[in-house]
């Protein structure tokens, strides 16, 4: 199983969260997670809006299309992108749909 599968109205794509980061960045797949790094701090759930946003512009989507769906106070979450079909969300942030 990959970082992405099929969910209601869109995506889930399973993260793997690294807040406190140089720079915000899609790093890669780690596993069955796709790693996110973000400059933000993980505290207030600034690191988990800092994720939104930045899979939200990765995706081409707007950022409230990005919603944090388990995992709020883990490094391993789970956002639904809505309106994207798991093939998008694969080229978009380069990797094998699975």
């Amino acid at each position: 199983m990959g970082p992405i599968e099929a969910g209601e109205g869109g995506v889930l794509i399973r993260v793997k969260a690294v807040p406190g980061a140089r720079s915000d960045q899609v790093a890669g797949v780690l596993g069955d997670r796709l790693k996110v790094r973000v400059s933000a701090p993980p505290e207030a759930g600034k690191a988990n809006r800092a994720i939104a946003e930045l899979l939200a512009a990765s995706l081409g989507v707007r950022a409230r299309q990005v919603t944090l769906v388990a995992g709020p106070g883990s490094p391993e979450k789970t956002f639904l992108a809505s309106g994207v079909s798991v093939e998008q969300a694969a080229r978009a942030l380069g990797i094998s749909p699975d």
